[in-house]
């Protein structure tokens, strides 16, 4: 069995990979890397019909090399994922939150014993800023009877991509960490990146909240998908 990662920042494949062999060290994994994406998205401040076209070439690279599933590990693409998901359907392929997404509306989603759902918080942690942007969307179209009594709150953690960038791996889990503490009084934080995993010890640590992360998240969901969980 082949599953076939791709990756718009190279601080991502590490995380990725240490949820498969934690979790499920079944499948042969190959990676593929366009670290020009989140730059290029950045730059343009939107995604385009070039940006979705180059996704799609991605996609139907990984389906030529045998993958049995994809998983794009990269946020604030969302869109551009979906289109990838509707061609090479019904091969499974998941975008990078989805799966964490699930499993925080889970956690959430209480009833009050009358049908009706139960107000609780998400926070939401990230040191890219464009996917704070399209992250709650997400939220409300996993589950649209769930949602409206659901508040995310987005935090981002500020300097702590940069730090990773210049090799700086401590400095980034402070940073997300020290973000984190205005997201403490929520119900369950959540890690809206791959790159992010690494710090949710420390996020941990320093709310005393549960948290979620995207890489085991999407390795349980692709595990079920393919018959393996």
């Amino acid at each position: 069995m082949r599953i076939v990662l791709i990756h718009a920042l190279k601080h991502s494949v590490a995380p990725i990979e240490d949820a498969f062999a934690r979790l499920w060290p079944v499948p042969r994994l190959a990676n593929l890397l366009d670290d020009s994406l989140s730059a290029d998205l950045a730059r343009d401040g939107a995604l385009t019909p070039a940006m979705t076209e180059r996704f799609l070439t991605l996609a139907r690279y990984a389906k030529s090399c045998g993958a049995d599933g994809i998983l794009f590990t990269c946020s604030a693409f969302g869109p551009c994922i979906e289109a990838c998901a509707r061609e090479l359907a019904p091969l499974p392929v998941l975008k990078p939150n989805e799966a964490m997404i699930e499993d925080a509306l889970a956690l959430v989603g209480q009833s009050d014993g009358l049908g009706a759902r139960v107000g609780r918080r998400i926070g939401l942690l990230a040191t890219f800023a464009p996917m704070l942007g399209s992250m709650p969307q997400e939220f409300a179209a996993a589950a649209p009877g769930v949602t409206p009594g659901v508040i995310v709150e987005p935090k981002l953690a500020e300097g702590a991509l940069a730090a990773l960038d210049r090799g700086d791996a401590p400095g980034h889990d402070r940073a997300a960490a020290d973000a984190a503490m205005a997201l403490r009084t929520c119900d369950v934080i959540v890690l809206g990146q791959f790159s992010l995993a690494r710090a949710a010890p420390a996020v941990a640590a320093a709310t005393g909240q549960r948290v979620l992360t995207t890489p085991d998240s999407a390795v349980n969901k692709l595990k079920r998908l393919l018959g393996e969980g």
